[in-house]
């Protein structure tokens, strides 16, 4: 079995599921209880919060755990909004984010606020000066992707962040949740980054949690409300185990992180110079420094993604059509339709996502399958 669609989930390493066991039998105290056993938890809990703000250089009061990419889309985008609507009811976002945000953008101009989408070009990538021209006195929020979760583009984070150095109020968020583990830390590292989300599956942890970095000084309003636990900002007993093996899986992830990143963009080069050369396959991903070195995304002409998928399948070879949000529902994919990529090349498309267990093996393995694929539907097509 070859699994490329690393993109929409990875498995749990055998490391990280050992955590997950050991702490749910040793330390299943609620870490708010004040006897032994709750205060071992807090321990653990306070613990996986310094390694991952170690792992992050950043402090350990500047890491909130949440349930994944989702929740932290959605609490940094409306929590902002709550927080700072006295300020002003305008957002600033783009037209290729993940549904969690564009979809919370939605959600709150139904309630009043108005949102600005910036456009982007044929390749994927908005415009700096774009942003710029859309600040306006009562901007209150500017949320940018890092890479983009269907073709891998890799936004102008750093060029957002030097505009919005004049603009110290606006709070600037970046959804990191694919730019992890990918050798773009020092992007999410850019000082004027106020807010990043991060999701735990993305990168072998346990599904069902996450993270974000709110730096020190910025403030919003939770969403969940309750026992008042991640210093009032997240209520909800934590969940020890798989925050315990988060913590784990982001250290093996950052373990020689620079060979695994080099291991993937190869892969991804390869497949991408064999795939180039036919004439009926459109690339929407291309394999340099400004996109992602685990995402390809292309099509066949005439054939629908699902479809490629399927027959991807039948050789026991695992891939997707772009986001795994959308491809049940067999919309067209929102990256490519802001691209102006027209609709009957775009339901074409299907991604390919890679992580540091994949082999050049398996892109041998890929390209002899496509290479079958290819053939067998330009004979029914011909």
């Amino acid at each position: 079995m070859i699994y490329f669609d690393n993109s929409a989930t990875t498995a749990a390493a055998p490391e990280v599921l050992k955590t997950y066991q050991t702490v749910s039998e040793d330390f299943f105290g609620n870490p708010s209880s004040l006897h032994a056993i709750g205060n071992k938890a807090d321990n653990l809990l306070t613990q996986s919060r310094k390694q991952i703000a170690s792992l992050m250089n950043v402090k350990p009061d500047e890491i909130y755990f949440t349930s994944g990419g989702t929740e932290g889309d959605n609490w940094v985008v409306k929590g902002t909004a709550i927080e700072k609507h006295q300020f002003g009811k305008h957002l600033i976002t783009t037209e290729i984010e993940h549904p969690a945000i564009k979809n919370s953008m939605a959600q709150l101009e139904k309630l009043g606020f108005e949102v600005t989408y910036l456009p982007v070009d044929k390749r994927g990538f908005i415009n700096p000066a774009d942003l710029k021209a859309a600040i306006r006195s009562d901007t209150i929020l500017v949320s940018i992707m890092a890479v983009n979760n269907e073709i891998g583009s890799i936004q102008p984070i750093k060029e957002a962040a030097t505009i919005l150095e004049d603009y110290p109020n606006i709070h600037y968020h970046v959804d990191a949740v694919q730019s992890i583990g990918k050798g773009l830390e020092a992007l999410l590292q850019t000082p004027r980054i106020d807010f990043l989300t991060f999701s735990a599956h993305k990168f072998h942890g346990p599904r069902g949690t996450g993270f974000i970095y709110a730096k020190k000084g910025r403030m919003i309003a939770p969403l969940l409300t309750g026992g008042g636990q991640e210093s009032n900002w997240r209520s909800g007993t934590e969940n020890l185990p798989a925050i315990a093996g988060m913590a784990k899986a982001l250290r093996l992830l950052l373990t020689n992180e620079t060979a695994k990143v080099a291991q993937q963009r190869a892969i991804k080069e390869k497949i991408y110079q064999h795939v180039k050369q036919l004439p009926k396959v459109t690339l929407f991903s291309e394999d340099g420094q400004d996109f992602a070195p685990h995402i390809l995304c292309f099509g066949i002409e005439g054939v629908r993604g699902e479809t490629v998928v399927h027959a991807f399948e039948d050789h026991d070879i695992y891939l997707s059509t772009t986001s795994a949000c959308a491809s049940k529902t067999g919309a067209i994919s929102g990256t490519l339709a802001a691209m102006h990529v027209p609709e009957k090349i775009a339901t074409s498309a299907v991604r390919v996502s890679l992580d540091e267990n994949n082999t050049m093996a398996e892109a041998d393995a890929f390209i002899q399958a496509f290479d079958q694929i290819y053939h067998r539907f330009e004979i029914i097509n011909s």
